[in-house]
């Protein structure tokens, strides 16, 4: 993997965890290469995981195991574009169940602090809708919610 551009996530001794993690839950993800640390460094010993090539929704990314300084923010999220009603509660109920937890309006953190917005395509769709008003509704139902109800939404985006 040898991308121009890669994101670099910031870990604390999980890199690996969290890779293997989204390479099993997500399409076009996988593990490229574990690298480990040549020598000691101030959050891990030689032979420690150091860094991890992944692949994320064809996304190239490198988990850093950095230490416990820097934390993941709502600052930083993938969206991932959801399909129908069956993708979004697969993949909302992958980063919940596995230790995550809800947000609002279709945002959730996985157990290492990595936001997610899970957002299905029909939602992106209503909340530009033409109809001012249709938009509005569609708009205001999302705001009630964490893991978005496709339904619910096409209900309101329809008055």
């Amino acid at each position: 993997m040898h991308a121009k551009n890669t994101i670099c996530l910031w870990f604390d001794g999980t890199a690996l965890d969290a890779a293997s993690f989204y390479a099993a839950t997500f399409p076009d993800s996988h593990v490229h290469a574990i690298h480990r640390a040549p020598s000691d460094y101030p959050s891990g010993k030689q032979g420690d995981v150091l860094t991890v090539e992944f692949i994320v929704m064809g996304i190239p990314c490198l988990g850093l195991n950095g230490g416990p300084t820097f934390k993941h923010s709502e600052a930083f999220s993938f969206q991932v574009a959801t399909d129908d009603q069956e993708e979004t509660d697969r993949l909302w109920h992958a980063i919940v169940g596995n230790g995550g937890e809800e947000s609002a309006c279709g945002w959730c953190r996985d157990k290492w602090g990595l936001s997610w917005q899970i957002t299905p395509r029909a939602l992106s769709a209503a909340i530009t809708d033409p109809d001012p008003a249709a938009a509005k509704r569609a708009f205001e139902k999302m705001m009630e919610m964490t893991k978005i109800d496709i339904a619910a939404i096409e209900a309101a985006r329809r008055g």
